[in-house]
């Protein structure tokens, strides 16, 4: 099934774990990492896709999950010639998909690579959200980066102001016996992994370090 322009509707999945973690697998018999996907089905609304998709690659339920977000807007890759059947070749373009944004509500046992006869993974792990783009195949690096990039802002975040507060207030319960208090926490306090006092998520994505941001 293609549209006009000879691209097929497909999903993408992001699976959270409770830390904020994504759900990694390695493409079978290959060196190559990607999220779940597939194509939509004639009939079938994105969401009933991406359902099918889940159970068929991951062997997770609706149950299992909780839906975050997903991408305004179609998001398009080509596919190179070499990897397109030659009877597809001229009218098949590539895949344009919805991604969606996931939480585990399940346990890891619930995954399943094996729970349909023609499994699309072989090894998964858990990885940190913004996923190194060089083990993807290429083609599929940019939607990959628009994808990640969008729904980063929809990534839960874990609030960790109210111990902050607890620890400064037993600062000054606590005082010493000269007088002297404890300092409260402030700008030069080191936040923990993913933690951030930015309250514009599209900032705070822009204020990540060189690291975890991927190059234009």
């Amino acid at each position: 099934m293609l549209d006009r322009d000879g691209f097929r509707p497909n999903v993408g999945i992001i699976l959270l774990n409770q830390k904020n973690q994504v759900f990694w697998g390695k493409r079978i018999r290959t060196h190559s990492w990607q999220f779940p996907q597939g194509g939509i089905d004639r009939g079938e609304t994105p969401e009933q896709a991406m359902f099918r998709e889940l159970h068929e690659e991951v062997g997770l339920m609706p149950e299992h999950v909780r839906i975050i977000a997903r991408t305004r807007d179609w998001l398009r890759y080509e596919v190179p010639d070499r990897y397109i059947r030659r009877d597809a070749r001229g009218h098949y373009k590539g895949q344009k998909q919805i991604w969606y944004l996931l939480q585990l509500m399940g346990q890891d046992w619930n995954l399943n690579l094996r729970a349909t006869s023609h499994p699309e993974f072989d090894a998964w792990r858990w990885n940190d959200y913004w996923v190194p783009l060089d083990v993807v195949v290429e083609f599929k690096r940019g939607v990959y980066e628009m994808a990640l990039t969008e729904l980063a802002r929809f990534v839960p975040r874990h609030d960790h102001r109210n111990r902050y507060l607890r620890s400064g207030m037993r600062g000054r319960d606590h005082d010493h016996a000269d007088g002297h208090q404890e300092p409260a926490p402030g700008p030069h306090f080191e936040l923990p992994p993913g933690a951030t006092f930015e309250p514009d998520p599209q900032q705070a994505v822009s204020a990540l370090p060189p690291q975890t941001k991927y190059a234009p």
